[in-house]
């Protein structure tokens, strides 16, 4: 294993692929440093340019990019109390009061170094998975991958949005759509009106651009210009303190990435809860803690470190098993379909070298990202303070023209504003758009293993001890969240009264 290592760290190496990962860096950078967007949008922005790309070089740019929005999401965090992306929210509880305190640049510095530590560990903890999970997803069948696919999009469709009931019927109606077009396994189209456009189905960058960075756009321009620093804004040394601050919390900072990585690991967990739950635990586990919340380099350290690690823990069921736990990860997985290569057993054989060169491009673009902010934290924190009537139309133009990559035919803009108005919505009703982009990237797996386990086992796959399992555990997952929600319910009733 060591050996095929050092021989995807070669490919990675490549001066080409090099200098592509670069440029995931710098627009992860960018990305992370706006107010409000996050790796979804970032995804969204750069999946249309991974066409005609080989899977290495595609990779480098993806991952390159994701892995770092959630090293410079900090900047915002910290200097203007405004969350980067939903990963970033715990951070602003010790974070913006220490920037009120003139302490900004040793937050800023504690963070990175935190993101460095956990990014690192995350891309460890997917390369010592390999090993375990390999026999596992060897011995997977058709039945088994369904209904792990449909696992996925249970936990997520639960735990994404606050209720139960919209959750599932968002990723239904990421089915639905992934459903319009060429079927998969014969030849029938669904749902295109005889429009030759639809006949290839919808472009999965679209959708995510509609989804996600549409009602972002409408968001930015409906809020006032962020002014909040005046003195926030001046970093005035501090970052190399704040390094300090990392290294000598080591085993903080060890237990905050293993349990970010573990919540990473399980699909739907990710993202808006990570960090909260790190901070809690660090909150509960540390000593002296009465100054959590008022500007405790701790509070910092705790987020950070677990944000980066769950990234390398929710890249193992996406590219192992090929169940995407958050749009990001969805996107990712897309991206994959993009250029060829399915998600799944063929990343732990013939295309190993190819799951190996994606650890060492996360490890390597989360010590370059890290640096890079580092060393450039007071050019890029000036990016957080763009007013966004001035930041929307730029990426305005830059969205559609990404949509338009997508098949460079003119229904990309129509479905790009016309789905765009239902992402902005599904965003106001707090409806799950994660859960709907998870069920259209899966819609294409459901189906074609459905189509697969009937036409091989008619309906004895059905009685697999593997699929009874999986089933199971299904169930437990919807019959918990409706539960969960029913209490919350009731609080809520209780504390009104």
């Amino acid at each position: 294993m060591l050996e095929l290592a050092f021989e995807a760290l070669k490919i990675v190496l490549d001066p080409t692929r090099l200098g592509i990962m670069l440029i995931g860096i710098v627009i992860g950078s960018v990305i992370g440093v706006l107010p409000g967007l996050g790796g979804t949008v970032g995804m969204a922005i750069v999946l249309p340019f991974v066409f005609g790309m080989d899977p290495y070089t595609g990779m480098a740019l993806l991952i390159g990019m994701t892995a770092v929005i959630h090293t410079a999401d900090t900047f915002p965090s910290v200097l203007l109390g405004i969350p980067g992306s939903a990963g970033s929210q715990a951070t602003i509880m010790d974070g913006f009061p220490l920037a009120k305190k003139g302490e900004g640049a040793r937050a800023l510095g504690a963070g990175f170094m935190a993101s460095l530590i956990g990014g690192v560990f995350g891309g460890i903890a997917l390369f010592l998975s390999i090993p375990i999970v390999k026999p596992l997803i060897l011995s997977f069948g058709s039945p088994e991958l369904l209904m792990l696919a449909l696992l996925g999009l249970s936990m997520v469709g639960i735990l994404a949005g606050k209720n139960p009931i919209t959750g599932i019927a968002s990723g239904v109606l990421g089915l639905v759509l992934g459903s319009v077009g060429a079927a998969p396994s014969v030849t029938e189209y669904r749902y295109s009106f005889d429009l030759l456009y639809l006949q290839s189905g919808i472009p999965l960058p679209v959708l995510a651009l509609s989804l996600f960075a549409f009602p972002v756009m409408i968001d930015l321009l409906a809020g006032k210009d962020s002014t909040i620093a005046g003195e926030n804004a001046e970093l005035k040394g501090g970052i190399l303190k704040g390094i300090k601050d990392t290294l000598s919390h080591k085993f903080l900072v060890f237990r905050s990435s293993v349990l970010g990585a573990i919540i990473g690991f399980i699909p739907g967990l990710g993202g808006s809860v990570v960090d909260w739950i790190s901070y809690g635990f660090a909150k509960q586990t540390e000593k002296n803690t009465e100054n959590f919340g008022k500007g405790d380099i701790r509070g910092v350290i705790a987020p950070e470190s677990s944000n980066n690690a769950k990234e390398g823990g929710a890249l193992i069921p996406t590219l192992l098993f090929g169940i995407p736990g958050s749009g990001t990860t969805a996107m990712l997985l897309g991206g994959l379909t993009l250029m060829g290569i399915q998600a799944g057993p063929k990343l732990l054989s013939t295309d190993i070298d190819l799951t190996l060169s994606i650890i060492w491009t996360l490890v390597l673009a989360n010590i370059f990202g890290a640096l890079a902010c580092i060393f450039l934290t007071k050019q890029i924190s000036k990016i957080a303070l763009i007013p966004g009537k001035i930041l929307v139309p730029i990426l305005l133009v830059i969205l559609t023209v990404g949509a338009y990559q997508s098949t460079r035919h003119w229904g990309d803009i129509v479905l790009f504003f016309g789905l765009g108005v239902l992402g902005w919505i599904m965003s106001r009703l707090d409806w799950s758009r994660a859960a709907l982009l998870i069920g259209f990237v899966l819609s294409t797996s459901v189906e074609r293993y459905l189509w697969i386990s009937r036409s091989r086992y008619g309906f004895e796959w059905l009685t697999n001890p593997g699929v009874i399992i999986i089933g199971i555990l299904i169930i437990l997952v919807i019959v918990s969240g409706a539960i969960m929600f029913v209490r919350e319910r009731k609080k809520e009733v209780e504390t009104n009264e």
